[in-house]
């Protein structure tokens, strides 16, 4: 089939621009809030920055992925997927604000003397917790993620022009795996500087796999949100079948599950440590205004979608999957609420920040995004199993 005829449509050209509008326009009124406000301002932005790096580094993980099971469920959603992790050289500049003006408010409790005399760290901590060392290990957190964008987009291309290079995909599989490993450590420590570090007398083993199971969850959410929307029009509408949704599906079920796990987990193994440096995390979570946030977490982060998910019938339903995908994103945002506010402030209530800067960045990536899909096929038109994942029938 020829490629033009799996060329982004129209629509994707008008998500772009209007995505760029409405980002850019929040991210200008939101500077009022950064002039008036700034612990405040970094605050939200941290939270809305967290977001957009997992719709992003989520997508890394699905290619990895993909690439290493050779499933068809990936081969549906890989130009988008790649399409996302494009995305992470405007999440370097997204970046900057936080490492030149907004670690001073965002991380005073090791960076302020007057903080560290209150409440002393352990040697190893103010080794580790410092200025320049936190910017350099941002730097190759970011190395590492771009290095993997750069080769799986990179080797995805050549596939399309040496459509019978069987050693190439051999490639791809061989370096997915390695890969994966090196997406999960890197945001794993990230996790830690970055949002585990806001309170530095409190750890956890297991908060970077929650951030990277949260992230599978957005990113899976988007994509399943994307293809439906890219399905509304052609060439997409006679590509997509209900047995990819339902494939999509039963992976978005799994992640949450997997999310759910991990949360649980450490919830089971610090409240029945009972240790008075630990409990700190949920004392602070589970009880009062946040004790409601939590419960919502709980309830329509997990409970809601697992039950939801379990069934066949809405798993196919191009009008149900989306809706449930779309509400996942906006739950992964209330639970990075959860996670980060209540180091800053004791009320629940979002304020109009909170409401503005997902928006204006959200706006900016997906406009981004956009941009990325329609550089190259919807469909990877090199993969030796792509006529088969796209074949009509149902199972």
């Amino acid at each position: 089939m020829p490629e033009l005829q799996y060329s982004a449509p129209e629509s994707v050209t008008r998500l772009e621009q209007r995505a760029f509008v409405v980002g850019a326009v929040a991210l200008g009124l939101a500077t009022f809030g950064a002039l008036r406000s700034p612990e405040t301002f970094y605050a939200s932005y941290l939270m809305s920055f967290l977001l957009v790096l997992g719709l992003a580094l989520g997508s890394l993980g699905l290619v990895m992925l993909q690439h290493l099971t050779s499933g068809h469920w990936g081969i549906i959603i890989r130009r988008p997927l790649e399409s996302a992790t494009r995305t992470l050289p405007l999440l370097v500049v997204l970046f900057l604000p936080i490492a030149l003006s907004g670690m001073k408010y965002l991380y005073r409790a090791w960076l302020d003397p007057e903080e560290l005399h209150k409440e002393p760290l352990s040697k190893f901590q103010q080794g580790y917790l410092t200025h320049n060392g936190y910017l350099l290990r941002a730097l190759i957190y970011f190395a590492v993620w771009l290095a993997l964008m750069f080769i799986f987009n990179s080797l995805s291309k050549q596939q399309d022009s040496n459509r019978e290079d069987r050693a190439l995909r051999r490639r791809l599989k061989m370096l997915a795996g390695p890969g994966i490993i090196l997406y999960v450590f890197a945001m794993s420590f990230a996790a830690i500087d970055w949002v585990m570090s806001l309170s530095p007398h409190w750890a956890s083993t297991i908060y970077g796999f929650l951030f990277v199971a949260g992230q599978l969850v957005s990113s899976m959410s988007f994509m399943i949100s994307t293809v439906v929307l890219l399905a509304r029009t052609e060439p997409f509408s006679s590509v997509l079948q209900a047995r990819h949704l339902h494939d999509l599906g039963k992976l978005l079920l799994a992640f949450v599950m997997l999310w759910a796990y991990f949360d649980f987990s450490q919830l089971l193994i610090i409240w029945s440590g009972n240790l008075p440096e630990e409990i700190t995390f949920y004392r602070t979570r589970l009880y009062g205004e946040w004790g409601v946030v939590a419960v919502i977490v709980l309830v329509f982060h997990f409970f809601v979608p697992f039950f939801l998910l379990l069934s066949q019938d809405l798993k196919r339903n191009r009008r149900v999957l989306p809706r449930i995908a779309m509400w996942l994103i906006l739950m992964r945002l209330v639970d990075l609420f959860w996670m980060t506010r209540p180091e800053f402030t004791s009320r629940a209530v979002p304020t109009w920040l909170d409401l503005l800067l997902p928006i204006a960045l959200g706006g900016l990536w997906l406009g981004f995004f956009a941009f990325n899909l329609k550089q190259c096929p919807l469909l990877p038109l090199g993969d030796p199993e792509l006529a088969e994942a796209i074949e009509h029938h149902e199972h």
